[in-house]
């Protein structure tokens, strides 16, 4: 989180500085011609969705709620002749508060997305690219509602994607396919506690019966923070309009390692349809899809003799998050 603040506010910071030279460079040169057009694009998009219910001696029952939603997208993409480099920051944070609850999370995700790619000739929709992806999030999760022990935390997973392939963009139809038979996908998880329980598929710590103690155990060698995989990556985008003021957009990603059950195919698909009220109201409606046969979902147990809690692995299992949202965007 302490890592990540800053990197977020050097970002915003850049753009404003940049964007402030500009308008003073035109003031103070009103007579001077305007420079050539820059070989940079940009799209910024701010977002705040937020549902609310409240009852008051209402016969019918019902538990108040309040939940918001924040959101931010930001696009760089260079392109000059046969060369394009598209840079885009995802992050979300949302979070919920019901009667006789506490404030929990409901959305957490921190996306970078960087590729490069080169053409033959400017007619061309296929590049030759290079991918880099990074994904994590911004604070601990937890399996609701038990809040004292973390299921995930920043940086702890981690996934990085580097890779070289193909692109399919076509920039009138908005949509982008790209395939890589030469990917390295690294996890991380940088906590150790959650690494020694091998958590997101890295290797557990080992364990053994402590010689003076019979009855209880040593850690012999902790538990890996790292673990690489190289297999095959696809992912695609598109977003179209459907119907007036109504879009459809699609991400989907797909990845299977050459080494390690191959075949074995992990999904992450977020599919969202946007309601256009007007230029600063939308609705929204969202489907995100996820398995990965390293994430092994917790279940809760109950010791029958002391009582204590504790968590145990249930097994890979699809992850399904729903959003049905109405907000304020604001784009610049």
């Amino acid at each position: 989180m302490k890592l990540l603040r800053p990197t977020l506010f050097l970002f915003l910071f850049l753009f404003a500085t940049n964007s402030f030279s500009q308008i003073i460079r035109t003031t103070l040169d009103p007579g001077q011609a305007p420079p050539p057009p820059s070989n940079w694009s940009k799209k910024n998009k701010l977002g705040f969705d937020i549902s609310e219910i409240a009852f008051v001696n209402w016969s019918a029952g019902g538990t108040s709620s309040i939940s918001g939603l924040f959101k931010g997208e930001f696009t760089r993409t260079y392109i000059k002749d046969n060369h394009k480099w598209f840079n885009e920051l995802i992050v979300k944070y949302g979070m919920n508060k019901q009667d006789g609850t506490e404030l929990r999370k409901t959305d957490d995700a921190v996306q970078f997305n960087s590729t490069y790619g080169f053409r033959k000739d400017t007619l061309s929709n296929w590049f030759y690219s290079a991918k880099f992806n990074f994904n994590t999030q911004f604070t601990n999760g937890y399996k609701y509602p038990n809040r004292d022990i973390a299921i995930s935390k920043p940086f702890a997973p981690a996934y990085i994607f580097l890779g070289a392939g193909a692109e399919n963009s076509d920039k009138k139809k908005n949509r982008t396919f790209y395939f890589s038979p030469i990917t390295l996908k690294t996890t991380l998880v940088l906590d150790q506690d959650l690494a020694n329980q091998g958590a997101f598929g890295v290797k557990k710590a080992v364990y053994g019966t402590d010689p003076l103690d019979p009855d209880a155990t040593i850690l012999i060698e902790e538990g890996q923070k790292v673990k690489a995989e190289f297999g095959i990556l696809f992912t695609g985008y598109m977003k179209s309009e459907i119907y007036k003021n109504i879009f459809y957009e699609n991400r989907l990603t797909l990845y299977t390692d050459y080494l390690n059950h191959f075949g074995n195919v992990d999904v992450d698909y977020d599919t969202r349809l946007d309601l256009v009220v007007n230029a600063y109201v939308k609705a929204n409606i969202g489907v995100h899809i996820v398995y990965d046969d390293d994430i092994k979902t917790k279940k809760d147990v109950v010791d029958p003799v002391s009582g204590s809690k504790s968590q145990v692995d249930d097994g890979p299992k699809t992850q399904l998050r729903q959003v049905l949202g109405v907000g304020l965007v604001y784009a610049f």
